[in-house]
């Protein structure tokens, strides 16, 4: 393996695109640190891209401080965070630490790892290489439909409706925490993105009655493969130069991509940041 290849985290790795995304970067010689809740999976696909296997389940933010430590511990630097893990849940349900399952695995985890994995990102642009280091954010189209409320991030005031506006919810805080982001790095050497897959068929949203119902009248052709679907996560990952500004959502290869205004209220990512914040127990 080259001395110039890239340390590369990916959450969400032991399926999907993030599965893919590992393997494609190991294969161009990066160093990739595979995050997933599986334990046998994600040791698998680690085992596989001669990368490094880190286990969390983003439903506990303790144990996204724990596997934060351990990155820490075991990577001395950190080119690419690829914040990739998510979910699509059916019913409507808290997790332990008492959030709305949807908004903490793709939202709130993924501010805390952000959180706690920062000055390695700061600390790694210092350094040089090939690239200036990224953050990456998985968010999607789903934001359109999104309505993200503050006083209701959890859900309990409004209508379930089977967790697809909560879904969106959540894409709407992927896309303003990348360019809130993307603001209180600037002059870091960091750069922060946001992108939409594509519809992508894999395990995910597998509760859902909607994918199931696309995934029946299609006769399993509903939507991308995971391969094509983890095109734009690698292309952004790679060392190329990202051609948009930093805080970009990308529609695909597209930046700029089409939005919920919610997502595009620079305020808003400024509360929603304060607000995570609180909720996650750091310092905004």
């Amino acid at each position: 393996m080259s001395t110039s290849a890239r340390t590369i985290v990916i959450t969400g790795a032991s399926s999907g695109i993030g599965e893919v995304a590992a393997e494609s970067l190991a294969a161009q010689g990066e160093r990739v640190a595979v995050v997933g809740r599986n334990p046998e999976r994600t040791r698998a696909v680690a085992e596989r891209v001669g990368g490094k296997a880190f286990v969390a389940d983003f439903e506990r933010l303790d144990d996204v401080r724990r596997v934060a430590g351990e990155l820490l511990d075991r990577l001395d630097r950190i080119d690419v965070l690829c914040n990739n893990a998510g979910g699509l849940y059916h019913a409507h349900e808290l997790t332990v630490d008492g959030h709305e399952r949807t908004i903490q695995t793709n939202h709130l985890a993924p501010f805390l790892l952000t959180h706690l994995l920062r000055d390695r990102l700061v600390d790694t642009a210092k350094l040089g290489g090939a690239s200036a280091p990224r953050i990456i954010g998985t968010a999607s189209m789903a934001n359109l439909f999104g309505a993200l409320r503050l006083d209701d991030l959890d859900w309990q005031a409004r209508r379930w409706r089977g967790g697809w506006q909560a879904y969106g919810t959540s894409k709407i805080a992927a896309i303003l925490f990348a360019a809130e982001l993307a603001e209180r790095l600037t002059g870091t050497g960091v750069s922060a993105y946001s992108f939409h897959p594509g519809t992508i068929v894999t395990r995910f949203g597998a509760e859902s009655s909607l994918i199931r119902f696309g995934q029946a009248v299609t006769g399993g052709h509903y939507g991308r493969t995971a391969a094509d679907g983890a095109g734009p996560l690698i292309a952004l990952a790679s060392e190329a130069v990202v051609p948009a500004a930093s805080g970009t959502y990308f529609d695909r290869y597209r930046p700029y991509g089409r939005t919920n205004r919610r997502a595009r209220d620079p305020q808003l990512g400024r509360d929603l940041w304060d607000m995570s914040a609180l909720l996650v127990g750091v310092s905004a």
